[in-house]
Order: structure tokens, then sequence, then C-alpha cells
């Protein structure tokens, strides 16, 4: 007899369907996958049978055949695992076929015929919902997963016997239900906040601008002047995750086996912080099997790389085309995937190997040149905001005056964001400043004829590149945003400006 049960296979961040087709004939008893199963898809077959003789069920006799559609897809993981022992007891007439193809089956099978939960439950219910199925049979630890997919039975099993008697009609499962409100809702206890940081304002203020307009930053100074605790507590100052942002998010950690057991949604931006020692898979994804990387999983978060010059050169050039478009292509013999890469880079160095600024120094030019030349001068171009982080005063770090809170700095960026959206209303590809194209510049970012001296002058006298022209420009409308300017103004500019300077007076 022949079966069918459906399942799903992701690539990249999506999902695409798949049958799991079983034929149960005659002959010698043996069990054959085919559809390019990968090994732990071919070892699936010892599970299947130890447990469904655990769980009570007859072992089919004769040859069996399963073919896992479309065959030119490769099919990875252990996910196939329930799907095609529900498709062989189907298939041996020891379940009735009648409502499998409503559900889209995944899940892990112990040698008990306990299910275990497996990676990307979140994109297959999509790919569930867009296919017209009526519900998806997971595991219950990714329940709540599956369940933010509005319009979608999401049924949790704990075992084979419980999924095969909920298809049989036998038994009654209630379908897992997610309040997204609630989970948005939740109050969340901030571990870390820029009151707990003292001086700095001139740093506080460039990361202000940074957040409210998706920027990336380059922090320059000496060892112990804060540069990565600052670092750490930009996450507290940016805007919440929408819910298509928090969907995505979800997809790519789901997909890495991020997500904790049982947690539903990613509700709060993501923070990755790298070592210097990371490779190019490592943070741009890939290996045999491409998973995402860490700028992947930075995804609308922050990407974090402290000593940036200690990062390998080949390393830190992969990043030039990801800051750009805002994901990544990781190109194999097998084909190609594109995860998602749109994140805030902030970055952290010392002006010189031994750490002082460049005048106090005892290092050699040629050595402080060869510590710079680490990092090229087309990344530094694509890092629109360069601030300086000086050491901090005594009389700072033993004052009792309250800095100000993370709430009080994020209220701000806020509204500045609240100003974009409406600004980019019907741009879906342009959330914030820091993703305007030239067309968004000529038409939000016009300068009256001062402003245009001001940065005429500093074009030639700095020798910026027209890259830097543009994340000048995008960064002086973010100033503007947060003052409430419907115009960019002079001082606007001027202060754009800056955040450009200090990399010349460093690297030239």
């Amino acid at each position: 007899m022949l079966a069918k049960v459906y399942s799903g296979v992701v690539q990249g961040i999506e999902a695409f369907p798949v049958e799991v087709e079983v034929h149960a004939g005659w002959g010698d008893t043996a069990i054959v996958i085919v559809g390019l199963p990968d090994a732990a898809v071919k070892e699936s077959r010892d599970r299947v049978t130890t447990a469904l003789s655990n769980s009570g069920y007859k072992f089919p006799m004769g040859r069996t055949t399963i073919n896992l559609a479309p065959a030119d897809v490769k099919k990875e993981g252990p996910s196939f695992d329930l799907p095609i022992a529900l498709g062989l007891l189907a298939a041996t007439e020891q379940l009735p076929a009648g409502r499998l193809h409503e559900y889209v089956v995944v899940g892990e099978l112990a040698l008990t015929g306990a299910v275990r939960p497996v990676k990307g439950v979140l994109p297959i219910a999509l790919c569930a919902r867009q296919q017209g199925r009526r519900g998806v049979l997971v595991p219950a630890a990714n329940a709540n997963e599956a369940a933010v997919v509005d319009g979608l039975e999401v049924i949790p099993v704990r075992n084979l016997r419980e999924a095969a008697a909920f298809l049989s009609g036998e038994v009654a499962i209630e379908p897992v239900r997610v309040d997204l409100g609630r989970l948005f809702d939740e109050p969340v206890e901030e571990e870390l906040d820029f009151a707990e940081v003292k001086g700095q304002e001139s740093v506080k203020r460039a990361l202000e601008i940074a957040a409210a307009g998706g920027h990336n930053i380059l922090l320059i100074g000496p060892p112990g002047t804060g540069k990565s605790m600052l670092a750490r507590r930009l996450p507290t100052i940016l805007p919440p995750l929408t819910l298509e942002e928090a969907l995505e998010t979800t997809k790519v950690h789901s997909i890495a086996g991020l997500l904790q057991p049982g947690q539903a949604l990613v509700t709060r931006r993501p923070f990755r912080a790298p070592h210097h020692t990371a490779s190019d898979a490592g943070l741009l994804g890939g290996n045999v099997n491409p998973t995402p990387g860490e700028i992947s999983l930075a995804h609308n978060g922050v990407l974090f790389l402290d000593e940036l010059p200690e990062f390998k050169r080949s390393v830190l050039e992969t990043l030039r085309q990801p800051l750009e478009e805002g994901r990544v292509t990781i190109s194999r013999a097998a084909g190609s995937v594109t995860f998602p890469a749109r994140f805030m880079l902030v970055a952290a160095m010392n002006p010189t190997p031994d750490g002082k600024m460049p005048g106090e120094s005892r290092c050699s030019p040629r050595e402080i040149q060869n510590y710079l030349n680490r990092v090229s001068g087309p990344l530094l171009d694509r890092i629109d905001l360069h601030i300086e982080v000086p050491a901090v005063k005594f009389r700072q770090i033993a004052s009792d005056h309250p800095a100000e809170p993370s709430s009080a700095i994020r209220a701000r960026v806020m509204a500045a964001r609240r100003r974009q959206q409406e600004r980019f209303r019907g741009r879906p590809r342009v959330l914030c400043n820091a993703q305007m194209g030239p067309r968004e510049l000529r038409q939000f970012c016009v300068l009256d004829e001062t402003s245009m001296e001001l940065l005429r002058r500093a074009m030639n006298d700095l020798r910026l590149s027209a890259r830097a022209y543009d994340r000048i420009l995008k960064v002086a409308r973010t100033i503007a945003d947060l003052a409430g300017s419907d115009r960019i103004l002079p001082e606007h500019v001027g202060e754009a400006i800056q955040y450009r300077s200090l990399d010349r007076q460093i690297w030239g």
C-alpha cells in the first residue's frame, strides 16, 4: 500500500513542502530512503524502526521504499523521523490515512517513541499556511514557536502513539495558541543601562544618533575608556522589534537552534559579539550545509566587533557586501543560499598597537600605520560615525551625579524613528535613514546654500569619498529628526561632518 505524509525542508530561512511517500511492498525485508537524504535522514531508518517496535506497532515486513519528493532538493536533519513513522503506519494499515493530507508533520523520534524538538519549525509552519494546510503536528517543545503563525492549528505531540491516536481520531488534542500582543507587552528588566556609564557624553550622543538612524559606528580610544561597556548598552536604547522583524529574527534563530524550549518569539533585538578569532564561515555563515553566521544572527539587532584590527583582514572584507545590501549569499557547489543580514555594526579599536593615542604612543609610525592598515578604507567608508572615546576623568568617575538612563534616550530615539516611519511610508525596503538609497537622498536630504558650502569644504579638506558624502547626508538627516526639524540645517551638517573627521586625523 502507498501512503503520503506532508512535511517541509528549510533552505536559507524559507521552507519548502516535502511529500514523504511510503510504499510497503513484497520482497526481502529492507527499508530504502531515496530523494537526496543526508546522513541524518538515512539514519532515521534505524530510529524509526526501533521507535515503532517500542511503541507497540508492527514492523513492516518486505521491501519498503520511502521517497522524499521533490527528489532534486537535499533533505537534511532528523525532522523527517515522525512523518516517516506515520507514513509506515499508514502504508501497513495500522493507521487510517484519512487525515494525513490535512497536516504538515515534523519531529525527531527517540528510540522510545518520544518526539524530540527540531530546528526550523517556524519557517515550516509559515510554509504550511501558504500551502493551505489545516495545521501542523510538531514536537511539544516547538509548539509555541509554530503557534505565532495565525490561522493554523498547531498540534503538540509528545510521542509517536499520541500522534497516531490524534490522526486516527481516538484522542483530541487542543491546539496551542499564543497571544502575540502579550508577548510584546511583557515587561523586560534591563540588566544594562546607560545610567551606569560615567561621563562620555559625546560618545552617548553619537550612539543615540546611531540608534535613531540605524547607522554603523566606530569607537576609537585607549583601553579602559568604556568602549565595550557603551556598545553593550546600545540595545537598551533601540526601538522594540515590530512583528514582521520579530518573525524574521525568530526564523533565523530557529534555523540555528538558538530558541529556548517553549520560546515562541524573539522579542528583543539580538546583540552578537563574536571573538576576533572568528573565521569567514563563522561570521558570514557557511560550512558544507550553509547555516546562519554571526551577521545573520545579528539581523535586526547589533553586531559588535571588539578589537577590530585583530580580526583577519579577509574576514573584515567579507562584511562589505552585507553592510551595503542587508543580506549575505553563500554559494556552494550544491547551490546558493541567502540569509538576511540587516544589522547595526558597532566596532571598537585602539588607535595604536599599545593602546595610546598617536601623539603619546611609543610605537614607531610604521608600526602604527601597519596596525591601522588592517582596517581598509572601503570598510571605514561604510561606517557612518567615527567617534573618539577619551579617558574618563577622576571627578567624573567619583561623581554622584546620576547619568541619563537608557529609558530617556530611548524615548528620543523612538520619536525620531516615528518621524522616519512617516517619511518612508509606502517604501517597505527603507525602515530608517541608514537604509536610504540615492532616490531617497535626493528627495529627503535637500540642503540650503550654507549647508552645501559647508559640506563642499569638508569634502575637499578631508578628502572624503562619494560614499562618505552620502553617509554625511544620512547622519545629518537623523540629527535633524532628533531635533524635530523637517529641514536639514547647517548645524546638523556640521555635527555630521564631525563624525567623519576622526578617521582622517588618525589614518591620514
